[in-house]
């Protein structure tokens, strides 16, 4: 508190003022329904499940175009690409 007396903010014979900031809040008729944690967490799982299956299938066609030993260089210049 700065000064010793409390600051008013509304003056109590002013009653336009404070019937005017008391008026309910209407709400939407139809609520709209938030995402569970559950249904978040389901749809990383499924989106990272997602990401790991196509790539077990890239790296299958790989195996199979190109060979074991093709596909074992490739992995391993991408690798060293990175690094």
């Amino acid at each position: 508190m700065i000064g010793p007396a409390p600051i008013v903010l509304a003056a109590r014979r002013n009653p336009a003022y404070l019937n005017r900031m008391v008026q309910p809040v209407s709400a939407p008729p139809h609520p709209i329904a938030e995402p569970t944690q559950g249904a978040v967490a389901s749809v990383i799982l499924w989106g990272g499940a997602g990401i790991g299956g196509m790539a077990l299938l890239a790296a299958g066609v790989l195996w199979f175009h190109y060979g074991t030993a093709v596909f074992f260089e490739m992995i391993a210049a991408g690798i060293s690409a990175c690094f």
